[in-house]
Order: C-alpha cells, then sequence, then structure tokens
C-alpha cells in the first residue's frame, strides 16, 4: 500500500496522524494522478477507523491535494501541463530561497545524510524501484528545505508538493530524471559544503528544470491522448501509450 514506510509520532493524536501520513504519502508521489481513494480501503491499510480517514480526506480537499465530486467520489489532484508549469515557476523561486537560506545552516550530518539519500536515489532507480527511487528523492529535497527553519516558506513548499507530488508517479520509467552534464544532486552537494548560496540556489533550480525535462515532455503526449492513465479491476494503475510517437 502507497502508506508503507511512513513513521509518525505516538504523541500525535490518531486524526493528526493520519492526515500527516496521508499527506506525505501525496507530497511523495506515492499516490496516482486521478487515482480514486475509497475510505474503507485507506482505513484498513492504516489500521484505523473511517472516521480520522474522512476527517484526513476533508482536509487534504481543502489544501488542493484532493478532490471530492458529488459528494462520494475522492481522487487525488491531477494537475494539467499548464498548471504544472505555473508550479514550477513558483518553485523555483522558493526552494531556491529555501536552498539559500539552508546552506549556512546545515550540519555534517545532514550533509552526510543526503549523501546516504542521494547513493539510495541511484541504487533505487538502478534496481528499477521507483516507489524508492520517488520517496528517497523527496526525503532529499525537504531534508534541504526544513534545515531552513523557515517554517512559512516550508510550508507553502509542502502544499506545492501536495498537488504536484502525485505527477512524480510518471517518472519511471517513462520520464526518469536525466541531466546533461553531472547529475544536479552532485553539484547541489558541493555548493552546499563549500557553503556556497548561490550556486545551491541555481542546482536545485538546474536540478527541478533539467530532471523535470522528460515529464514536461510526457505530459505533453498525455494532453494530446498519445498516453492515458488506467485502473484496472483491482485498482492498480498504470500509463498507457496510445501511439508508436510515445516511443
Amino acid at each position: 500500500m502507497a502508506l508503507k514506510g511512513f513513521v509518525s509520532s505516538s504523541r500525535e493524536n490518531l486524526a493528526s496522524r493520519t492526515y500527516g501520513q496521508l499527506r506525505e504519502a501525496l507530497m511523495a508521489g506515492r499516490f496516482w494522478p486521478g487515482q480514486r481513494l475509497r475510505i474503507r480501503e485507506l482505513s484498513e491499510a492504516m489500521g484505523v477507523s473511517d472516521t480520522p480517514v474522512r476527517e484526513a480526506i476533508m482536509q487534504l480537499v481543502r489544501e488542493g491535494g484532493l478532490e471530492m465530486r458529488s459528494g462520494q467520489s475522492i481522487t487525488v489532484t491531477r494537475l494539467s501541463l499548464t498548471r504544472y508549469r505555473e508550479l514550477r515557476e513558483i518553485r523555483l523561486l522558493l526552494e531556491g530561497l529555501a536552498t539559500e537560506k539552508a546552506v549556512p545552516l546545515l550540519t555534517s550530518a545532514d550533509l552526510k545524510q543526503l549523501k546516504k539519500l542521494h547513493d539510495a536515489l541511484v541504487k533505487a532507480e538502478k534496481d528499477g524501484d521507483s516507489e524508492s527511487a520517488t520517496l528517497t528523492n523527496f526525503n532529499f529535497h525537504f531534508l534541504i528545505y526544513r534545515a531552513s527553519q523557515a517554517e512559512d516558506l516550508v510550508s507553502i513548499l509542502e502544499t506545492i508538493w501536495l498537488r504536484n507530488g502525485p505527477l512524480l508517479k510518471f517518472l519511471y520509467p517513462h520520464a526518469r530524471p536525466t541531466y546533461p552534464g553531472r547529475h544536479q544532486h552532485l553539484v547541489l552537494m558541493d555548493a552546499l559544503q563549500e557553503r556556497n548560496a548561490v550556486a545551491a540556489r541555481q542546482a536545485i533550480q538546474d536540478d527541478i528544470l533539467e530532471g523535470g525535462a522528460l515529464l514536461v515532455k510526457l505530459l505533453l503526449q498525455i494532453e494530446k491522448g498519445q498516453a492515458v492513465v488506467k485502473e484496472d479491476a483491482d485498482g492498480n494503475m498504470r500509463l498507457e501509450f496510445l501511439t508508436t510517437a510515445a516511443g
């Protein structure tokens, strides 16, 4: 299930824990864009009653991560290419700012953890483990952003990723992040190690643009009807190409 691997503090109440798990699952790309969610299935997967799941879903609908139609159908928000580009423009500014603010605050332990996360990302991609790859990438980015200690800025970024995160499901194997030169994570880690805020900001922005270039092309194919997201009888989602133009 999409929630595997998420651990919350026992000090949180049940409703807050359920909300936090679902919210982070959306940010980290654990659900498909347009995926239909069923309260009973989520309740069983999370080991809670329907009530905290229903409350969490309503909050996530208000935040724009989920959509509810006719009072019954609950689906994961699906961004159009236009909205993706709009959010990307905002991300370039705000993620660059968060990274710049984090530069003097990241500890040596943080830098070591970033390297571990990047190595784990590379391994997951090599092994074809798309779920681990997207989750690890999320953790890599937000370790930096949260280190900025700019609570309002991080909150805004989390809301953006709440809507943007499900698109990460499209990355593997069809839109895997690629770079014309070095992996931008490596460039970024060098800048962070050198405490070079300007270079770090540029690296995170280049990572967003270069790493998402194939995703933009794929979203265009989806909008042209050359690829569609389909759900089978068991609720499993997949991306299906309808023309040879998709490659």
